[in-house]
């Protein structure tokens, strides 16, 4: 069975020969570029070379290696697969190791701190004692009338964009037997906070109402008409159309059911379910921390697969979310918990978290295995190699 096969016997609940894996198919999923490295150093590897690909969480892009090392079924659509041009520049990772930057992306280093700009302003920063960039500037943040968000430009593939991802699409679909994640990210609650402010947004969804609602509408005609532009670009070479919206917090979900329904949840449904009707795509929702409350509405909004899965945070227990939704969601996460045992446990404590969950998990297809969220920056090499190894062992059905 090829891994392509694999993901989609396993998609459509169905046992496949083994478990899917993934390490790095989506920006969630991957591995921090600092630990990238050490894994490089530990394992001995001396060829190839650190692509930052989303230079905000400083995530490394997976090379050909690790598809075969660690038996990865699943590649990013973004994924150039060890090929890359001239405009990509050698950069120092926070702990000095080497790394490569696209040109377009370079940050800019002022006042003892690395800066993402834009033209004369600074969208994301990382001081020199940080890890991440984070984003500072809120184009929205100010805005109170209906003629502002008129004014707002809102992104539009470009014919190159579009030229370019259908390329990638061919390539990896003709070059490879690997599922094919395409990222397309169609967020909503996180994209009206990055617009207007967390707090603001925030705000906005219980006392402005009709302005978050003039604004959510402007967001999903856009990516209605990008989705629509996607679609036609990957065409039947991909398998999966990855959203984003992060809807949880470690305690709860960040608003209640009946909020969701009313506020956002129209608006997702208006995007998943038009991708599922253009495309014969599964649809995968990345959405962190506690959401089991609102699972019952996602599904019904059109989501096929879930992640991360983040187990450690409330009412997230892996058995519970099987029992209860197992049979109509795949769960693409909750593999390892990355928040509190993967930076310090022994490899003999990986080994019997990673069985119990594959235990959990697997019965009846439903689940491709990953760790819950990005690899650290702080996690040891030796622990990354046990991941693999475990999974390797335990994945046959």
């Amino acid at each position: 069975m090829t891994s392509r096969e694999r993901v989609i016997k396993a998609l459509r609940h169905e046992e496949p020969d083994k478990v899917p894996i993934d390490l790095g198919a989506m920006r969630s999923t991957g591995i921090m570029a600092i630990a990238y490295n050490r894994l490089k150093d530990h394992l001995g590897l001396t060829s190839g070379y650190t692509y930052l690909y989303d230079i905000e969480q400083q995530l490394a892009e997976i090379e050909p290696y690790f598809f075969e090392r660690f038996q990865i079924d699943v590649v990013d659509l973004n994924n150039n697969f060890g090929i890359q041009d001239a405009d990509w520049i050698e950069w120092r990772l926070p702990d000095g190791s080497p790394a490569f930057i696209h040109r377009a992306k370079y940050p800019v280093y002022r006042n003892n701190e690395w800066l993402i700009v834009d033209g004369d302003r600074v969208v994301a920063r990382m001081p020199k004692s940080s890890l991440y960039f984070d984003t500072v500037y809120h184009p929205l943040e100010d805005a109170v009338t209906t003629a502002e968000l008129d004014a707002f430009k809102f992104h539009r593939y470009t014919d190159e964009e579009l030229r370019d991802i259908e390329r990638r699409a061919n390539f990896l679909h003709r070059n490879t037997d690997l599922a094919i994640m395409a990222g397309f990210g169609g967020n909503i609650l996180e994209f009206g906070q990055t617009l207007r402010g967390w707090e603001n947004f925030m705000i906005d969804l219980i006392s402005n109402r009709g302005f978050a609602a003039d604004l959510m509408d402007r967001m999903t005609e856009a990516h209605l008409e990008n989705l629509k532009l996607y679609l036609q670009a990957v065409g039947d070479r991909v398998q999966i159309i990855q959203f984003g919206d992060d809807l949880g917090t470690q305690a709860a979900a960040q608003l209640s059911p009946d909020l969701y329904r009313e506020m956002i949840k129209p608006y997702h449904q208006k995007m998943y379910k038009y991708a599922k009707r253009h495309s014969d795509l599964f649809t995968f929702l990345h959405s962190c921390g506690s959401i089991y409350d609102l699972l019952p509405d996602i599904i019904d909004a059109g989501i096929d697969i879930i992640n991360p899965v983040q187990t450690s945070a409330a009412r997230m227990d892996p058995t519970k979310l099987k029992s209860e939704f197992g049979d109509k969601i795949t769960f693409w996460g909750g593999g390892i918990d990355t928040q509190y045992l993967l930076p310090t446990a022994t490899t003999a404590e990986i080994h019997r978290h990673i069985k119990e969950r594959i235990d959990i998990f697997k019965p009846g297809g439903g689940f491709v295995f990953t760790q819950v969220h990005n690899v650290q920056a702080d996690v040891p090499p030796e622990n990354i190699v046990a991941v693999y190894d475990a999974i390797i062992k335990n994945r046959e059905y």
